[in-house]
């Protein structure tokens, strides 16, 4: 029974050193984090507060441009004077669908006589006899008419066009024309553009969509041998504009 004892406190003497080393270790690690805090670290070091009961930190906060490993800064556009070239992307589509039908009858019928009249003789004004007999007029008018017309156009027109700045209007919108002729041996397309546009329209990359341009205003002419393949004679022309029949 002595001898068990004996062992037991043998054994229960290194627990009690390393435990009690552990303990000791774990004290002078938590020593040396409260002296790095305390005395090595800057002064104006602190944690993020939003506090309400006192000013906010003047210091400039954090910016993605200073933290983030992918940042890009944006390009800025420049400033636009007189005389600098805008290219207008020109996306325009227009659909139009009508349809009307008409159906319109008309009867008349008139049926006059002019049985009493004067004469005149010198400056005297008498009844008039009429001796030839009364005047009498007598007609009818029977008019039907019947039309009906579908109307379906679909017009869309994609290009670009560089314009120049003419005038800078006094609240900073710019005034722009361009133009922009295409010959393909006897065939020639000729666009024209001028409109009104805001600064920040123009894109960074010295663009503009012909949706934001106010005033807009533009022409398409083409002339040569496919335009005459389809293009109505001047007689038609005529006929179609004042429609005398």
């Amino acid at each position: 029974m002595n001898k068990q004892m004996k062992t037991l406190a043998v054994l229960h003497c290194p627990l009690s050193i390393v435990r009690n080393l552990h303990y000791a270790i774990c004290n002078f690690q938590f020593a040396a984090i409260f002296f790095l805090f305390a005395f090595c670290l800057p002064a104006d070091l602190r944690a993020q507060d939003s506090s309400l009961f006192h000013q906010a930190d003047p210091r400039r906060g954090l910016t993605l441009q200073e933290s983030s490993w992918t940042y890009q800064k944006a390009v800025e556009p420049h400033p636009i004077r007189m005389h600098d070239i805008v290219t207008v992307m020109v996306d325009e589509k227009s659909v139009v669908t009508s349809a009307g039908q008409m159906d319109r009858k008309k009867k008349a019928y008139g049926d006059l006589q002019l049985k009493n009249w004067v004469l005149f003789k010198g400056l005297a004004m008498v009844p008039d006899p009429q001796t030839l007999g009364v005047p009498h007029v007598r007609g009818e008018v029977d008019n039907k008419m019947t039309s009906q017309a579908d109307l379906e156009t679909k017009d869309w027109m994609k290009l670009q066009i560089a314009c120049s700045v003419v005038d800078i209007r006094p609240n900073g919108n710019l005034v722009i024309e361009g133009r922009r002729t295409i010959k393909n041996n006897e065939d020639t397309w000729d666009y024209s553009l001028n409109g009104e546009i805001r600064a920040e329209d123009v894109l960074p990359n010295n663009t503009v969509l012909s949706a934001n341009i106010l005033n807009l205003r533009l022409l398409k002419r083409e002339e040569g041998h496919v335009r005459d393949g389809y293009r109505r004679g001047w007689m038609l022309e005529w006929l179609d504009k004042y429609q005398p029949f």
